[in-house]
């Protein structure tokens, strides 16, 4: 293994476990720069194994072959949290893992998570422990209702989660959720939701993005929006949040801090991702550097770049339900000279899965966020409208 010291330099092998669109983006930054890119995951002509230079099929636990990949690259990041941590320790066993598998560990599981939150002092949603159903109704007498019962592990996008109004719904909520551990929040009448993506390299120095605010629909982000269009108090102190918590997590890579803003101005931590955010896809043409390629800088031991936003801008999630009408009038959108068009290379456009997403910058927040949605709508505007002649 080289010297954890010494920088991974243009022309080394990244290794990307997990392979969607976030390892395809990270990727796409990495090879601009002249690395290399294996991904592994169980899965083949993925988002990032059609722009990677080697995509390795396998399973998580087959842990012969994860060491095989790792001990083939010159370190090995990730692109999504729920890989188990015996793949990671496998993996840090033949090459550096960058976050490393502590930071894993504690963001992968929600309860886990909320306990080091509340430990460290930092600001969370009051929350509860249950592992049946009587706990959860026990535990909205504690953290009041309504209140969300949450999967302990492996939620993302809204999935794992439901609202419940009344002790009564307890037993119904606990077997829809098909979970023998989950954790119970108060349910926190907030007035936006912001997150801010934060970085932190191996000599321990950060680099910290301005907070955007995000939109979410059925769970799931819809739109975001930079600046966030909240108090410069209040985003100052979120950046400050997200840099204690890079240095507290000894994170090495980035770091997502999703924050409710409440209508005071405080804030209080939703969840913890360790590694670039569907929120942070905007900086990828809003912002000097994006945040693949600091990640790629992070995982490298690389100078960071600049965070500046260099104009406003918004970002609009594109689902699968876009393509039920038929192929999305691509050609619409773009007649806005102002949009970008990112899509994943997914094959199969399900309804609430995420196939790509669209960008627009304005002179305003606002501004980019109506030009991000008009161009959204015109993508199936032409299929409604034929279908009306119809």
């Amino acid at each position: 293994m080289r010297d954890p010291k010494s920088p991974i330099l243009p022309g080394a092998t990244i290794g990307v476990l997990g392979s969607g669109q976030l390892g395809r983006m990270f990727a796409i930054a990495a090879r601009r720069l002249g690395y290399r890119v294996h991904t592994y995951s169980p899965d083949v002509d993925t988002p990032t194994g059609q722009v990677a230079d080697l995509e390795l099929r396998g399973p998580y636990d087959d842990l012969a072959a994860v060491r095989a990949f790792a001990s083939a690259v010159d370190v090995v990041t990730f692109e999504f949290e729920n890989v188990p941590a015996a793949t990671v320790e496998a993996a840090a066993a033949v090459a550096p893992v960058r976050p490393a598998g502590s930071v894993l560990h504690t963001t992968q599981h929600r309860l886990r998570e909320k306990t080091y939150l509340k430990e460290h002092g930092f600001p969370v949603t009051p929350f509860r422990a249950a592992r049946s159903a009587a706990e959860v109704a026990a535990a909205m007498a504690e953290v009041g209702r309504p209140a969300l019962l949450k999967t302990a592990g492996w939620g993302y996008d809204g999935k794992g989660q439901v609202k419940i109004e009344a002790p009564e719904q307890a037993a119904a909520a606990w077997a829809a959720l098909q979970s023998d551990e989950a954790i119970v929040e108060a349910w926190v009448p907030y007035a936006c939701e912001l997150s801010v993506v934060a970085v932190r390299g191996h000599a321990g120095e950060t680099a910290v993005y301005a907070p955007v605010e995000n939109q979410h629909v059925r769970g799931i982000l819809d739109l975001s929006l930079a600046p966030a269009r909240v108090a410069a108090e209040v985003a100052a102190e979120a950046q400050a949040i997200a840099r204690r918590l890079l240095e507290s997590l000894d994170v090495v890579g980035v770091l997502c801090v999703e924050f409710f803003c409440l209508p005071g101005g405080a804030l209080l931590i939703n969840e913890l991702a360790p590694r670039p955010h569907n929120s942070g896809h905007l900086t990828i043409d809003a912002c000097v550097t994006c945040q693949f390629e600091q990640q790629l800088r992070a995982v490298c031991g690389l100078p960071l770049g600049s965070t500046e936003l260099l104009r406003p801008a918004a970002m609009a999630n594109l689902l699968g339900d876009v393509w039920q009408g038929g192929t999305p009038d691509w050609a619409a959108a773009l007649a806005l000279p102002d949009v970008k068009l990112h899509l994943y290379g997914k094959s199969e456009a399900r309804v609430g899965r995420k196939m790509g997403h669209l960008t627009a910058l304005g002179p305003t927040a606002e501004g980019a966020a109506a030009r991000v949605l008009e161009a959204r709508a015109r993508l199936t505007r032409s299929a409604e409208i034929a279908g009306s002649r119809g």
